[in-house]
């Protein structure tokens, strides 16, 4: 999996438990599914996913995570990465790019993802085995780069990481069905009946499109025309998502929590997010008992790091470097909604607290 500020790694385990927890679930939703960790996660327990996000990149990681059957695809997987990786580097657009323009992989790195990139684009591959070998890209990269983790900035020296050769390696797909989508969430919810949903929408000003701009290149390899140092896409400036607004974010959570079509809802949230606890409470009683744990757990690392300037001096000061996750249940009874928050809080993992 590649290195996401949003990760919910920490809570995977409690999110699982809690969904498990509710009588009768045997599909669940997950319409912001990112690097689809979660949907993943909850795949391989058992449930059949339907995940979906506004990202390209995002879309891919769920086709190969998500949708994508082992059993069916695995034997044509490792054959299409071996050959991948036996291609010598071609330096193009993503070189030039991301590597000299800006410094997220050494140049040496950048030419293999060149040549990788033009020959899966080539092939024509179906749908499920091309998003396999665009996952096993993306993870090659990730391993490789020179970030803490965001692509709104790389490192000002090399990585030690970036020294290494790209080197792909063949998923951990899972056996089963599922499906994967991209598109709108709200949309997306209203349309898609599910047992239960799992809810992980942005909750504060940064931009995921802005965060993995790199991936999102990658992905839809249309070499588009980029801006500033980072060299992000055009499309960071106009694809803007009323979840990263505080002025929208209160009707757009509203939003998603009226038009989802499950009786149980799963949601986490961030003592970071636009809204304090008691409000998020409040809007999500609107379907049901609602129950929380609070779970406490470090800041990503960037913020260990420190605030720097173009130098590399640092500069200011981090406000905190530890956050609190909630994690709400909403189910139809109260009874239902204690058990499940039960199972959460009992689940390994750093302290949890009811609050």
């Amino acid at each position: 999996m590649i290195k996401y500020i949003g990760s919910k790694r920490v809570l995977v385990p409690r999110i699982v438990a809690a969904v498990g927890a509710l009588p009768g679930v045997r599909t669940v939703l997950d319409p912001f599914s990112g690097t689809s960790r979660v949907a993943r996660a909850l795949k391989q327990a058992g449930f059949r996913v339907h995940a979906s996000d506004c990202a390209a990149y995002a879309h891919v990681l769920a086709t190969a995570y998500v949708q994508a059957d082992a059993d069916r695809w695995s034997g044509d997987a490792a054959a299409l990465i071996r050959d991948l990786q036996a291609l010598p580097g071609s330096p193009g657009w993503f070189t030039t790019t991301f590597c000299e323009r800006s410094r997220y992989l050494q140049p040496h790195n950048g030419a293999r993802v060149d040549a990788i990139r033009e020959r899966i684009a080539d092939l024509r591959l179906p749908h499920e085995l091309e998003a396999i070998a665009l996952t096993s890209l993306l993870e090659a990269a990730d391993r490789v780069d020179s970030t803490t983790g965001l692509q709104m900035a790389y490192l000002k020296g090399w990585a030690a990481r970036s020294f290494q050769p790209l080197e792909l390696r063949v998923p951990d797909l899972t056996p089963g069905a599922g499906t994967a989508a991209m598109g709108d969430a709200i949309e997306i919810a209203s349309r898609v009946d599910a047992d239960a949903a799992y809810l992980d929408p942005p909750y504060n000003q940064h931009s995921y499109l802005g965060n993995y701009h790199v991936w999102e290149s990658l992905v839809r390899w249309d070499k588009p025309e980029v801006y500033g140092i980072a060299c992000k896409r055009m499309d960071v400036k106009t694809r803007r998502s009323a979840f990263n607004s505080k002025v929208r974010f209160r009707a757009a959570f509203e939003a998603i929590v009226g038009a989802v079509r499950a009786p149980n809802l799963v949601v986490s949230f961030s003592d970071e997010g636009f809204l304090p606890r008691d409000e998020i409470r409040g809007i999500l009683a609107t379907r049901g008992c609602v129950e929380s744990v609070e779970i406490d757990f470090k800041r990503y690392v960037g913020a260990q790091i420190g605030i720097h300037n173009p130098a590399g001096e640092k500069v200011g000061k981090v406000s905190h470097l530890r956050n609190r996750e909630f994690l709400f249940v909403v189910a139809p009874d109260a009874g239902t909604a204690r058990a499940a928050r039960d199972a959460a809080a009992a689940t390994d993992g750093q302290t949890a607290l009811f609050p």
